[in-house]
């Protein structure tokens, strides 16, 4: 280790985080050197130790040479400016990048509710049978990886082909969530799935999230059925 860090980002419970994930994905594609503090998430409503660190009371949040930037897609941007790779060169496939990453970042609120990230759950489906809003979700979200890497995926697993973009860090949750919910996803979507799954960086965070303490475990998510 050399000197100091150029700053810090400050992550959830990486077995939970689901926007932790996105930002310190992008956060780590654009080699930012930083200090990761981890403040383990409480159940129910907000996280006292985040209150205090984030402007917005919410992670993740990113202080680097000066600039405090919190939102996980505001990251996202930030770190394309320093990584211009993070978002695809070709003009339409980056619209289409910004495009699918903004309408993860504002939506799917019935699939989020139905199966929070766990990383502890391993391909286990839900008791009761889906609602139609969740099931409407999962046939967009499809939807979307597969035309995306029928249109712009030739170079690579990617979404984009060959390196991972902020698009393939917003989507990286939801690929969690249909891995340990067994969500059953159309081949080239399944495909994708295992492809990002398989990136270091991604196993990385799951390793990582294996080690975290038991006493970190919210039983407000361990005890869906």
């Amino acid at each position: 280790m050399g000197g100091m860090a150029d700053g810090r980002l400050i992550i959830g419970t990486r077995r939970y985080s689901s926007w932790s994930l996105r930002g310190w994905l992008v956060v780590h594609l654009a080699g930012l050197d930083v200090e990761e503090v981890l403040i383990p998430i409480a159940g129910g409503g907000g996280t006292a130790g985040i209150k205090v660190v984030s402007p917005n009371g919410l992670v993740p949040y990113l202080e680097h040479r000066g600039a405090r930037v919190w939102e996980s897609l505001a990251i996202g941007e930030y770190c394309a400016e320093i990584a211009p790779a993070l978002w695809p060169a070709d003009r339409v496939a980056r619209a289409h990048a910004r495009s699918i990453a903004s309408e993860m970042h504002a939506g799917f609120r019935p699939l989020r509710m139905a199966m929070p990230m766990n990383l502890g759950r391993q391909a286990r489906p839900l008791a009761a049978p889906l609602a139609d809003d969740v099931l409407g979700d999962i046939a967009r979200i499809d939807a979307i990886l597969s035309e995306t890497r029928a249109t712009f995926g030739a170079g690579g697993p990617y979404l984009f082909g060959a390196g991972l973009t902020v698009a393939d860090a917003m989507y990286a949750p939801v690929i969690a969530r249909f891995l340990s919910y067994g969500v059953t996803l159309s081949p080239v979507a399944a495909e994708y799935a295992a492809a990002l799954r398989a990136h270091p960086l991604v196993v990385r965070w799951y390793d990582e999230a294996a080690r975290e303490p038991a006493a970190w475990q919210l039983d407000r998510y361990e005890s869906i059925s």
